[in-house]
């Protein structure tokens, strides 16, 4: 027979259930998926390419309530601080912080290709763009100064959550929570409101979660069916040099940020290793968006800085994305023996500080980025041809990068704000209070259950 409370006793500790055996953590599977993936797509090529349908469907489900869950987030931070001026600091330092940590990540990607020069003595010609690099080619050189801009605002609130645009989506939802905090005590019930349907909408992502192994199988069978193994030899040392850069960027410069904000990179990695393995399968940084947002609200980072600064990261705190394209566009001129001078090369990471902001986190972005920026250089736009072949293997790189990235830059900023709970945030990172699923909406029924066991406890209990 099961205990009953005792009315006085301390309430259970939520967030402390017991260290799960392995088989029923979720970075075991999605690392099952990516193994099984790499076979089958290695030893049955046809097979492993007749699987896209199995990543593609995970991913365009995750997408399904990325727009909502940021909308609801960022409306129920904004309605629950105590000033309207504190949003807008804390987008600023966002901001600031993005700037700063994105110049390094190019000018690290600047410095790593003039000391390596991987594509030196290749004597490339310049090859012939095929169709679909013709369309990156020239949707890149459509792009105006302004796009940026006119991108943020979107020309329908519904045909941005239709269209997934993370920023649109972030603009509007800021603009409601002001609303709604500018209405006062009438505004209060649509915000609670709004919190109760991010909780339906939270216990919808937990359903589509499950399905993370197999959309990582699917996932990577495809890309190594269709693109072969074969392709990481031609261009490897490439491949080596951004996989290495970016190795350095996450360990050493996003080290130190995360050291002086008072967290060990090492520790902040393994804490998110579940998001990270369905990265390295899916290739995109959205698929874990949602996610990634309430590990770092269970981290310690109060709502109102997570829901304003992740989302508006996956659109200007691109690191990963960042270093990708200074490697590409070097790689690129001196492959095609294109004389650069270092004004020169620090005029390309001048125009990649305006290109780079507002890509999204998703494969395919990145060539659009590079056309874009070698399109306003003298390096030939068609030569990113030569990086076509490993831009799948390069995205997963990317999409990693980019999401240490969000992450540090998220504790930095609330750190920054004087909000972040430090003590919460070690106890976390030390596996005392680890991530449950199902906090949000299982601790209150589970409250709601003790209260009605307390009413039913026999006085002489």
């Amino acid at each position: 027979m099961p205990a009953v409370p005792v009315a006085g006793a301390a309430p259970p500790d939520l967030h402390r259930p017991g260290r799960l055996r392995i088989t029923r953590q979720l970075y075991f599977w999605v690392l099952l998926g990516i193994l099984a993936g790499i076979a089958v797509g290695g030893f049955f090529p046809g097979v492993g390419e007749s699987l896209k349908p199995l990543g593609d469907t995970f991913v365009n489900a995750i997408k399904m309530v990325i727009t909502p869950i940021i909308f609801v987030t960022v409306v129920a931070g904004i309605a629950g601080v105590a000033d309207l001026r504190g949003v807008g600091r804390i987008g600023g330092k966002a901001l600031i912080y993005f700037e700063a940590v994105t110049t390094v990540a190019l000018l690290l990607g600047l410095v790593v290709m003039n000391l390596l020069k991987p594509g030196e003595g290749v004597h490339a010609a310049i090859p012939k763009v095929s169709s679909t690099v013709a369309e990156y080619v020239k949707e890149g050189e459509s792009q105006s100064p302004w796009h940026l801009l006119t991108d943020v605002v979107p020309s329908s609130v519904v045909g941005a959550f239709a269209e997934g645009d993370i920023l649109q989506v972030l603009f509007f939802a800021v603009l409601f929570g002001i609303a709604i905090k500018a209405l006062g005590q009438a505004g209060v019930p649509i915000a609670k409101g709004i919190d109760n349907l991010g909780l339906v909408i939270f216990r919808v992502l937990k359903y589509v979660m499950y399905a993370a192994p197999i959309g990582a199988f699917g996932a990577m069978a495809f890309t190594v069916g269709k693109y072969g193994l074969d392709t990481l030899t031609s261009l490897g040392k490439l491949i080596a040099v951004f996989y290495g850069t970016s190795l350095f960027f996450v360990i050493v410069v996003l080290g130190t940020i995360a050291a002086v904000a008072g967290i060990n990179i090492f520790k902040l990695l393994r804490y998110i290793r579940d998001e990270l393995l369905i990265v390295l399968g899916t290739s995109s940084s959205e698929t874990v968006l949602p996610v990634l947002m309430r590990k770092l609200e269970h981290l310690g980072a109060p709502r109102q800085v997570v829901g304003l600064t992740v989302p508006t990261g996956y659109s200007f705190n691109l690191d990963g994305t960042c270093i990708y394209l200074t490697l590409a566009a070097l790689y690129i001129a001196q492959a095609t023996d294109t004389e650069l001078s270092i004004g020169a090369q620090l005029g390309i990471i001048a125009v990649l500080l305006l290109t780079s902001k507002g890509a999204a986190g998703v494969t395919g972005s990145g060539f659009i980025v590079l056309a874009a920026t070698l399109s306003s250089t003298t390096i030939p736009v068609a030569g990113i041809m030569l990086v076509f072949g490993i831009d799948k293997f390069m995205s997963e790189c990317r999409a990693l990068t980019n999401v240490c990235g969000n992450s540090v830059a998220t504790i930095v900023v609330a750190r920054w704000e004087g909000v972040f709970d430090g003590a919460r945030a070690k106890r976390v990172l030390d596996g005392e209070l680890p991530y449950v699923d199902d906090a949000y909406v299982d601790q209150q029924i589970v409250l709601q259950d003790e209260a009605v066991q307390l009413d039913k406890t026999p006085a002489h209990a």
